[in-house]
């Protein structure tokens, strides 16, 4: 299943914190009871691309990554309430998968992890082996399907497929693969009741893929049937759009934590809050005046 980070208790964060320099940062949040607020069952805050690298200095398109991902952090943590869990969807690291990109994404994300339970995905930007070498000791790490990253957890009101579309390192098309499209099959198919919301890294593309999920067709053929599937949710893009498709399952695309590809697009994260019959997706971007900030999407489930 893909590495599930449980939540760090207050003991364990300020270690953490105190090791790689964050414990002043964030001790007024510490303070105001971070660890004492309620948890909203139904809230999950979503981010994608992160793109740490090993040197915390390191830009790209005029972004410094490990400063967005702080700045994130900081308005996660002062969130009024915490959430289910979070989830971030692939390309973790900054270009290769390299050790030390890992090793500062674990230290970037301790302020996210005294929070709620982590789930991490991997992306074209990733190297898997590498990845699963990182979190040696506090991950859950058993592979539904052979050298994938695949697995599902359940809420209150969904369940959550998350998916592995990793086909090579630093090769910017990404496959789910047959091995992986049965099992989701299989999954879905034990689970008719609750609605289903999948998470892969790579968006999907028709017709024809040339830069996102070269399966999509095949995807959406295990999708498009099993009426308790009702979202799919990836990164990719860089990007921030939500749109129908014909089947009636919402597509959600992440907008990156790290650097949009146009610097007109926002980057940030994204609340998710379920309800019975849909959900809400709220934008969060890091620039407040941005035109899409706070703007907020309501969905309603395909009915079954």
């Amino acid at each position: 299943m893909p590495i599930k980070l449980p939540q760090l208790s207050r003991r364990e964060f300020i270690k953490r914190a105190t090791l790689v320099g964050t414990a002043a940062a964030f001790a007024p949040q510490i303070h105001a009871g971070l660890f004492g607020k309620p948890r909203d069952r139904d809230t999950f805050f979503l981010l994608s691309d992160t793109h740490i690298a090993a040197d915390p200095a390191q830009a790209h398109l005029n972004v410094n990554m490990a400063d967005h991902l702080a700045a994130v952090s900081r308005e996660l943590v002062v969130w009024p309430a915490r959430p289910a869990a979070v989830i971030v969807n692939g390309d973790l690291a900054y270009l290769t998968g390299k050790p030390g990109d890992y090793t500062q994404f674990g230290r970037s994300i301790a302020p996210i992890r005294a929070l709620a339970p982590l789930h991490l995905t991997l992306g074209n930007h990733d190297e898997r082996e590498v990845f699963w070498n990182a979190f040696p000791h506090e991950s859950e790490k058993i592979k539904s399907v052979p050298q994938k990253q695949t697995g599902v957890f359940s809420s209150d009101r969904a369940n959550w497929f998350l998916l592995d579309s990793l086909q090579t390192t630093s090769r910017t098309p990404g496959e789910i693969g047959p091995a992986q499209l049965d099992w989701l099959a299989r999954e879905l198919d034990a689970r008719p009741l609750k609605p289903a919301i999948v998470v892969a890294h790579h968006n999907p593309q028709f017709p024809k893929a040339t830069t996102g999920l070269l399966d999509s067709d095949a995807l959406l053929a295990v999708l498009t049937p099993r009426r308790q599937a009702k979202a799919l949710i990836f990164g990719h893009t860089h990007d921030w759009k939500i749109w129908p498709h014909e089947s009636g399952i919402h597509f959600i695309n992440l907008p990156p934590t790290s650097y949009p590809f146009h610097e007109d697009r926002p980057s940030g994260w994204v609340r998710c809050t379920l309800a019975d019959d849909g959900a809400e997706f709220e934008l969060r971007s890091l620039d407040a005046k941005h035109p899409e900030h706070a703007q907020v999407k309501k969905l309603s489930w395909r009915t079954t």
